[in-house]
């Protein structure tokens, strides 16, 4: 499928009214709910470590009802299964067959809250569904609805009972976000909105069908070659830079570039440019890299490691791109 920028218009146009309908709800968070739209839309899973009572679940269920989606929402503690998430088979004495049992994955939107105060193996059934798509129980596989999003949430403050996710997990979330505290003005509002609105009250302005529409328009955009080369130097910069001891993967660098090309669609573009790329490009490698001790012990984040990776890779020299096509 391909598209022209002037074919954009009633994307852009749903993408806008679907952001309008969210910000309601999620107030003063308008580029944290434009990136997890963009991870939606690229076909990623989402990420969100952050702090109790910033909006986190509102978010995600402000989206799955803006989105007409069926979803689903667990509350992880350690004393969740495996089958809890997956389903599983019990014998029907009636029929004498086995029958599956639906797992709380199974929906179009899961909402995984806390997934850090699970067992890892119960972390391991849900990031292999994210992967696949698919559940197997006793031997069978069924597909998951389409679209299907993952939103994960876990809280960095505290860790009794955690089990934090290890590097080739996080690497299955496309993004990761954090929302941060509200501005002050944001939570004057918050409490006004509070008090006089209900906030549940989102209106549904799309359904899964448009949301496979922008999913598919996403992988038309096109990316020049210069920007898929921009791209990897990003990467293999991250793997080479002194401060660094895991670098950005393969993996990482596809969700870079799909993450890229519904940064270009949320702007009305039907082709990427080096500005996409830079404006996500910290929300998808930062929770895949793997900060050498010494990093750790001068201050230096991944956050901060990315962004001085941006400063100093240089950008491709591009001239008259929208027409090379």
């Amino acid at each position: 499928m391909s598209i022209n920028n002037s074919g954009l218009m009633p994307m852009t146009n749903m993408i806008n009214n679907i952001l309008n309908e969210v910000n309601k709800a999620v107030i003063g968070k308008e580029d944290i709910t434009l990136k997890v739209l963009m991870a939606i839309i690229a076909g990623g899973h989402i990420l969100i470590d952050d702090i109790p009572g910033v909006g986190k679940t509102t978010m995600a269920m402000t989206f799955s009802k803006a989105l007409g989606l069926q979803h689903n929402r667990m509350q992880f503690t350690p004393d969740v299964l495996p089958t809890d998430i997956t389903g599983f088979s019990v014998f029907n004495q009636s029929t004498g067959k086995f029958e599956y049992k639906t797992g709380v994955a199974v929906c179009n939107l899961f909402l995984a809250d806390e997934i850090n105060r699970t067992s890892s193996k119960t972390q391991s059934a849900l990031l292999e569904i994210m992967e696949e798509k698919k559940i197997t129980a006793d031997g069978k596989s069924y597909n998951l609805p389409a679209p299907y999003i993952v939103i994960a949430t876990q809280n960095p403050v505290g860790s009794v009972g955690t089990q934090m996710l290890p590097e080739s997990q996080l690497d299955r979330f496309m993004i990761k976000l954090s929302m941060g505290y509200p501005s002050h003005e944001a939570e004057i509002d918050i409490i006004k909105k509070k008090k006089t609105e209900n906030t549940n009250n989102t209106i549904q302005v799309a359904d899964a069908n448009k949301i496979i529409s922008l999913q598919n328009i996403v992988e038309s955009i096109y990316v020049d070659d210069r920007i898929y080369d921009y791209m990897v130097r990003l990467a293999d910069a991250t793997r080479k830079h002194p401060m660094i001891k895991l670098g950005l993967s393969p993996r990482g660098t596809i969700s870079l570039c799909a993450m890229s090309k519904a940064a270009a669609l949320v702007n009305g573009r039907n082709y990427v440019i080096p500005d996409d790329v830079k404006m996500i490009f910290t929300d998808v490698a930062a929770h895949r890299i793997v900060p050498e001790n010494k990093a750790r012990l001068s201050g230096m984040t991944s956050e901060k490691v990315t962004a001085e990776i941006i400063r100093n890779v240089p950008l491709p020299k591009l001239q008259n791109l929208g027409d090379a096509k």
